[in-house]
């Protein structure tokens, strides 16, 4: 493992994993004790103020782990470093709640999280949506679909066209098998573009 600084931590391995939770419930001390990352821990809040990668290898698996800041109630709209742990959050292909349970039912910070979480988007515990988009180097942006469209307003194609843009996404294939909407597409471009970066790192050393 290694640890870095900041918030754009580049992906690695074969998956990723956002710890989430409220500050001082054991998140740095988790990270520390499964990976050879040492994440500072200590008896105050907000000990970890960036986000801090280590590696865990399992079975042959490497998987990276995220130990992210502690968000508190209002993290959805801005309170604290709440946006920029849920941004990473989305980045995941797994999110773990990191609580205290001991004082869990006075607390209620599972409950508190996952309203954080659905109010930007985030949905825990549900099957992702069918949605692939495969990043390539020129060709501009074509769309597939298998499903008619119904929540991303009267012309879909533009506003999937749009939210690429923003990620600065060009030149891609996307295949809509389920129907989706926004926050759906904007968490696939998400996604996409990091390993479409990733492939391309790869591709430029190979």
């Amino acid at each position: 493992g290694g640890a870095g600084a900041g918030f754009a931590v580049q992906r690695s391995g074969d998956g990723r994993v956002a710890l989430i939770g409220f500050p001082s419930v054991g998140k740095s001390s988790l990270l520390s004790s499964v990976t050879e990352t040492k994440s500072e821990a200590a008896a105050y809040e907000f000990t970890t103020l960036t986000c801090i990668p280590g590696n865990l290898v399992y079975n042959g698996c490497k998987v990276q782990l995220l130990d992210l800041p502690g968000i508190i109630e209002g993290a959805a709209q801005g309170k604290g470093r709440g946006r920029e742990v849920i941004a990473v959050a989305k980045t995941s292909d797994l999110v773990m709640m990191v609580l205290d349970g001991g004082k869990e039912q006075v607390n209620r910070h599972r409950e508190i999280l996952e309203g954080e979480l659905e109010t930007v988007g985030l949905r825990l515990n549900k099957t992702p949506p069918n949605v692939v988009i495969r990043m390539k180097k020129t060709g501009g942006v074509r769309i597939n679909k298998t499903i008619q469209l119904t929540k991303l307003g009267e012309d879909p194609e533009k506003v999937v066209r749009q939210i690429l843009s923003e990620y600065k996404v060009h030149n891609a294939d996307v295949l809509f098998r389920d129907d989706v909407d926004v926050d759906q597409v904007r968490r696939g471009c998400l996604v996409g573009s990091a390993l479409g970066s990733a492939l391309g790192s790869a591709l430029g050393s190979a």
